[in-house]
């Protein structure tokens, strides 16, 4: 066996424990004596939880507090969520999803899943827009930090949101919408959970449809090169996977909406790539039983969009993850400077995923204002490997202004990136409005929001 292939086997074999196995999502499973993220990566800083049941708990935990942080899935790898006082978790709020079937929206508890929700929507006969490749985050903290799934014409996750329910520092439960709100409603949606706690999220629906998907195997660079725009504009949603070395994509996942403006011909090859026989993991070495179904099946909205299952829940697992987003204009030149870095990127990586973003108008959103390419890195958990290596992504990416995923891992200077995002100023004065002594505020957003 030789030994690159021996290598990328013996990673794979790794990862099965990040991506493969059933385990509870919250950290505690590695840790049960302390308060850590999905990944493990971050130990909080307290281990002070308090539990809400109710709108009135929150409202009467949030008044009372000096300082706290609203804990939810944990799925973020930084500190953004940290606290060094005290959390508050809504996880124990349990009602019902509000559908106004007239409206064309539902209201839901901010910390419902995706995973709960979208089969919940499927029975009425409801479909959202779009889905991140994992189902197992809650509405408010994927909208918050600007999480999204792909597509050409596909906005991020947050584009959904029509309303928000927040309860301010002085115990208030204020409620937003981009009907009424205007500037501070756009301002609010991508909050990083500075302006207080969200406990109801609004969400734009509509009639459910169907979905299949097909993977095609090793795509050369030079077809990304010469045909990106096609490439990405031939389904509702597409993905390229590649591990960037030799000048290869190693799987490209197409997602039909079925009934959409165009069909995918699923050609046995298409851009030098090969259709694939069987369903694939993303890392290939790994099995695709827990993976949605591929091989142009048809199938719910749900069980499509995502790359994994809903009923397969991640484990706890060994890895990081970084993702830069670049205007979509500058793609393939942002993709091939990347590739330049493979020698370095590729002894510490699992798998990258490259996917298109429409533009946006909220404030915080990486998208705001800009169709965006992102730029995904799962790695292994070797932060002092990783943290060496990110400093060079970030300046191979500076000419296109990049800006990180606000929840993953990064590196980029606090005052670079407060001038990539051109209504930072704004948001400041926005979250000060809602909480004046800063009582969400932390190291995190201190450094990079308010410094």
């Amino acid at each position: 066996m030789k030994k690159r292939t021996f290598l990328k086997l013996a990673g794979a074999i790794g990862a099965e424990s990040i991506l493969s196995k059933l385990a509870t999502l919250g950290a505690e499973s590695s840790m049960p004596d302390k308060l850590t993220n999905w990944a493990g990566n971050v130990v909080y800083s307290t281990q002070s939880l308090h539990a809400a049941k109710s709108l009135a708990e929150t409202r009467e935990y949030v008044k009372r507090m000096e300082k706290l942080k609203v804990l939810g899935t944990r799925h973020c790898f930084n500190t953004i969520a940290d606290s060094k006082d005290a959390f508050l978790s809504l996880t124990e709020m349990h009602d019902e999803p509000a559908l106004d079937a007239a409206a064309r929206t539902v209201t839901v508890d901010a910390n419902m899943t995706y995973g709960k929700l979208a089969p919940w929507l499927e029975q009425k006969g409801y479909a959202l827009h779009n889905l991140a490749s994992l189902p197992h985050i809650s509405v408010a903290g994927a909208c918050s930090t600007g999480t999204h799934g792909s597509g050409e014409k596909n906005g991020s996750l947050s584009t959904a949101v029509l309303g928000l329910e927040i309860v301010r520092a002085n115990g208030d439960a204020v409620p937003l919408s981009r009907q009424h709100d205007g500037e501070n409603f756009r301002g609010a949606v991508v909050s990083l959970g500075a302006l207080g706690a969200i406990t109801k999220v609004t969400l734009a629906v509509q009639p459910t449809f169907e979905a299949r998907q097909w993977v095609y195997e090793n795509m050369p660079f030079d077809a990304v090169k010469s045909h990106f725009d096609e490439i990405e504009a031939s389904g509702y949603s597409v993905s390229l996977f590649t591990d960037w070395r030799n000048r290869n994509i190693n799987e490209v996942w197409v997602k039909e909406r079925i009934g959409g403006s165009k069909a995918f011909a699923a050609k046995s090859e298409w851009f030098g790539a090969k259709l694939a026989k069987k369903n694939l993991h993303p890392i290939a070495a790994l099995g695709a039983e827990n993976c949605t179904e591929q091989m142009g099946v048809p199938g719910p909205w749900y069980e499509r969009l995502p790359h994994f299952k809903m009923g397969f829940t991640p484990s706890a697992g060994k890895e990081l993850q970084s993702e830069y987003f670049v205007p979509r204009k500058d793609a393939v030149e942002a993709i091939f400077a990347v590739e330049k870095l493979h020698e370095k990127i590729s002894p510490h990586l699992l798998i990258t995923e490259i996917r298109t973003i429409a533009a946006d108008d909220l404030w915080l959103s990486p998208c705001y204002q800009q169709d965006s390419v992102a730029i995904h890195f799962t790695w292994q958990q070797d932060w002092p490997a990783v943290q060496a290596v990110l400093p060079e992504i970030e300046r191979a990416l500076s000419p296109f202004g990049v800006k990180p995923h606000w929840g993953k891992l990064f590196t980029i200077e606090p005052a670079v990136l407060r001038l990539r995002h051109k209504k930072m100023p704004e948001f400041s004065e926005l979250a000060k409005k809602y909480d004046p002594h800063g009582k969400f505020r932390n190291e995190f957003l201190d450094k990079y929001i308010f410094a």
